[in-house]
């Protein structure tokens, strides 16, 4: 028998079973992209974006807005409600521009940011951007990040960056002149409340207020979480070995009354279902801060990869990840490797949409799916 690419990681050990090989190497979760996949603005309006549902060895073609169709009453979806702030930044050395992304606060007046070119930052260089706003490099650090003092602090400084600032987009998303004032409503999700993301959490980015309320009307209930995604989400993975990556480190908190309504879902036999990865990842890192869910408020850099157990999620709704990256990683550890693989190339074949303004899928927690189908 002649396996397709896609299953090349895989034996077949008897006719009726497939073995899964180590996958550790970071060229396990590469694949072929055509360019015009690759969405540049978001689907108009938000729900008529395409939904892939993957159900063992068959996908089922749907919409977002075909949600409350696909979802049960007593179900949870738990959402991200980081708001993205206007982190990309122009200032001038001189006569030479540089492009910060803001990536961490570091304190009220200072930020750690990607610089390009990062050579040109130096500690003590002065960065002069608009509005008067300036700012001197204190630290330069690895992968073209540096340190930056602000000469404004708190509300002042903040109001400053949403005055000259321009939204984040991942480099994949081309625009001529930069982010427009379009993508300020469009890289932003209904439910931002709390500022401090410098990407978005971008699952979210299918809902409107008429899609919750339909929701809402099913029975399906809402917690929302916090995960401040850093700029560290677009950075590649430089290493074959994977576990040898070092994830940057992002603010989350998952609150007590999230907890509850989380377990009382389960109570009742409903299903926690995460918008994004986002979601799932500040669910998870509170359960293995702990041992159980308890709230959670603090730093984490957890790295979901093949092998891992996930403690809290059912299912997952999420946008088509990029080769190679650590989220491809992630729903390959939540939904098995060979059927994100087959899902990718069936959405690739079918003209789904890809990254942070495409498509998306929902998938089923692959542990979680096996007990149930043992419990049947």
């Amino acid at each position: 028998m002649k396996l397709a690419p896609w299953l090349a990681l895989y034996r077949f050990s008897s006719p009726s079973s497939l073995v899964v090989l180590m996958l550790d190497k970071l060229s396990d979760f590469d694949f072929e992209l055509p360019a015009e996949a690759i969405a540049q603005k978001p689907a108009d309006p938000r729900e008529s974006a395409r939904l892939l549902y993957p159900q063992g060895d068959s996908f089922t073609d749907h919409l977002i807005a075909d949600l409350p169709d696909l979802l049960r009453a007593g179900d949870l979806l738990v959402v991200n409600n980081t708001r993205v702030i206007p982190a990309q930044l122009t200032g001038r050395k001189g006569e030479g521009r540089i492009r910060f992304t803001l990536h961490k606060r570091e304190a009220s007046d200072s930020w750690q940011a990607f610089a390009k070119p990062a050579k040109k930052c130096t500690p003590g260089t002065m960065i002069a951007f608009e509005e008067g706003l300036s700012a001197e490099v204190t630290e330069k650090l690895e992968d073209g990040a540096v340190n930056l003092r602000f000469n404004r602090s708190g509300t002042a400084l903040d109001a400053a960056i949403e005055a000259v600032g321009a939204m984040p987009l991942p480099p994949y998303i081309k625009r001529h002149d930069g982010p427009d004032d379009a993508d300020k409503q469009d890289y932003q999700t209904v439910f931002a409340q709390h500022t401090g993301a410098v990407a978005a959490p971008t699952a979210g980015l299918h809902f409107t207020e008429g899609l919750k309320q339909r929701l809402i009307e099913k029975g399906v209930c809402f917690s929302e979480v916090t995960l401040h995604v850093g700029a560290g989400t677009f950075l590649p993975v430089k290493v074959e070995a994977i576990h040898a990556h070092q994830m940057h480190s992002e603010w989350g908190e998952v609150s007590a009354e999230v907890v509850t309504s989380i377990k009382q879902t389960k109570a009742r036999g409903g299903r926690i279902i995460c918008v994004g990865t986002t979601s799932l990842r500040i669910l998870e890192a509170a359960y293995q801060a702990h041992g159980e869910l308890l709230p959670f408020t603090g730093e984490t850099d957890i790295f979901i990869t093949p092998g891992y157990q996930f403690g809290v999620v059912d299912m997952l709704l999420t946008n088509f990840h990029l080769p190679r990256s650590t989220l491809l990683m992630l729903v390959s550890a939540f939904s098995g490797h060979k059927q994100i693989l087959s899902a990718y190339h069936y959405a690739i074949e079918q003209g789904y949409r890809f990254f942070s303004y495409g498509d998306a899928c929902l998938l089923s927690c692959m542990h979680k799916a096996a007990s149930d189908n043992q419990q049947k």
